[in-house]
């Protein structure tokens, strides 16, 4: 007799929790599906302005993992599940992660805004985050330079953009800043004729801007003239270290005296 009340009652129990179970599946085929199509166009998106590859892929993973616990959850409570408490733990283990990853992640966060706003890229010179020299590879936590004297520098991306970057790469001329001190008894006319001579004799140098030399500063030992050309950015060390060794040679062929410092001391005797 038990039996057959359980047996007459056995619709009204198990339909509800059918229906639960259904809803519950649905939720997640449908929401598991959505989650995929969302972070495949997120990936696409980063893909289309050039992100790199491995940041793509990293970002597409966390938003679909995300949005699948969230599914999950969701389907979870539709099947009568308290989910209050699981969001919570979900919750506390997320906090715990992020303090215990508050570096990595700084170093990511910075990684992705470089590679989408491109303050510098492979074979750029820069200055920042404490050094300079040729960017060799820019991943997802560090750049790497390469200095002049051949050294490896690894810098994390948070460092990086937390100071500023000098990209000496970006702009397709540079001017070339020199001093040049000669003696208070050198002509000033000749000096400017014989450094614009030098100037003018280096096919490097560029027209336009036009070259500025002129009177900087009257020194303790020297009057200083500023010479400043305008190059080629790939030309200009090699601007640069030509000049300076062609007016010292020029400069002693016409007898321009370049000064070292120098005092004059006076002494004078007391009589006892």
């Amino acid at each position: 007799m038990d039996i057959q009340a359980l047996m007459e009652q056995l619709p009204t129990l198990v339909i509800p929790y059918a229906i639960k179970l259904v809803l519950a599946l649905v939720i997640y085929v449908v929401g598991k599906w959505i989650a995929n199509m969302v972070a495949g166009l997120i990936q696409k998106a980063m893909t289309a302005r050039s992100v790199d590859v491995m940041v793509a892929q990293f970002v597409r993973n966390i938003v679909y993992y995300l949005a699948l616990t969230f599914v999950i959850i969701a389907a979870l409570g539709q099947l009568g599940v308290q989910t209050a408490s699981i969001v919570a733990i979900v919750g506390a283990a997320g906090l715990a992660v992020g303090f215990a990853l508050q570096g990595s992640l700084a170093n990511f966060a910075a990684g992705v805004l470089m590679i989408l706003f491109r303050p510098c890229k492979v074979g750029d010179y820069i200055e920042g985050g404490g050094a300079s020299g040729t960017v060799t590879e820019v991943a997802i936590f560090a750049t790497t330079l390469l200095t002049p004297d051949n050294k490896t520098v690894i810098i994390a991306n948070a460092s990086l953009m937390g100071s500023n970057i000098v990209n000496y790469s970006t702009q397709p001329t540079r001017r070339v800043d020199l001093v040049v001190g000669v003696s208070y008894n050198a002509n000033i006319e000749q000096v400017k004729n014989e450094l614009q001579a030098i100037v003018a004799a280096d096919s490097r140098v560029l027209g336009t801007p036009a070259t500025t030399i002129a009177v900087s500063e009257l020194a303790d030992s020297s009057v200083n003239l500023v010479v400043r050309p305008w190059v080629n950015t790939p030309d200009y060390w090699g601007v640069y270290f030509d000049l300076t060794e062609n007016i010292k040679k020029r400069f002693d062929e016409v007898g321009i005296e370049i000064p070292f410092p120098q005092m004059d001391v006076h002494s004078h005797q007391v009589a006892a």
